[in-house]
């Protein structure tokens, strides 16, 4: 059975530093799990072989922001991760709509309502680096990876794999996705929310 999931949000088009108001634009599907991590014959394939499958959505009503700062962003996003059938390599795939400037995105260690370190970066990729700001509208899959016991950072740095996948499991972790204009100042709206525009909690979604 085929495990493709299309995330569909009907938002408006937000540019940053712009007076005009809001343009609607039409429905967006984007595909959460593709026949790249699938097998052939339609079945999830090796990767997710022993079980392990994590995932969340992402929206504004899940991050925890400033005090004062108001994120009305109509943004959305999904990420999927799939544990090998060794336990050792948990594969991942990043997927956002109706957003803008993305330099960062992560896993951090938390639980529901409050913010909490970095413990694996996924975007631009597992490396500690964030990407460019002001880079301007994004849809559909920003990234893509493998997660290894390697890739853990933070309080996580040194642990085996099996610290990380303890927090996806019980829900003590968060996947967000972070945007910055490049113009100062910080948190001016859409698109220039650098401590997380998206946020969602993981689960664990069995076999």
């Amino acid at each position: 059975m085929s495990k493709t999931a299309y995330l569909v949000t009907a938002g408006a088009l937000l540019t940053a530093c712009s007076s005009e108001a809001p343009k609607l634009t039409a429905p967006i599907a984007v595909p959460v799990v593709s026949q790249a991590m699938q097998a052939p014959n339609g079945s999830a394939g090796a990767a997710a072989a022993n079980g392990g499958n994590f995932g969340t959505p992402l929206s504004a009503a899940e991050e925890v922001m400033p005090a004062g700062v108001v994120n009305e962003s109509l943004a959305r996003g999904n990420a999927i991760f799939q544990l090998n059938a060794e336990g050792t390599a948990l594969s991942y795939r990043l997927s956002v709509a109706n957003i803008e400037n993305v330099f960062m995105a992560h896993i951090h260690r938390g639980p529901v309502g409050t913010n909490g370190p970095i413990v694996v970066w996924l975007f631009p990729s597992t490396a500690p680096v964030q990407g460019a700001t002001g880079g301007g509208r994004v849809d559909g899959v920003i990234a893509e990876g493998t997660i290894t016991a390697a890739n853990l950072v933070g309080v996580l740095a040194g642990q085996p794999l099996s610290a990380l996948l303890a927090d996806l499991t019980s829900g003590n972790a968060y996947v967000n996705v972070h945007t910055n204009d490049g113009i100062a100042p910080i948190n001016t709206g859409p698109g220039d929310f650098p401590g997380g525009e998206i946020r969602g909690q993981t689960e664990h979604r069995g076999r």
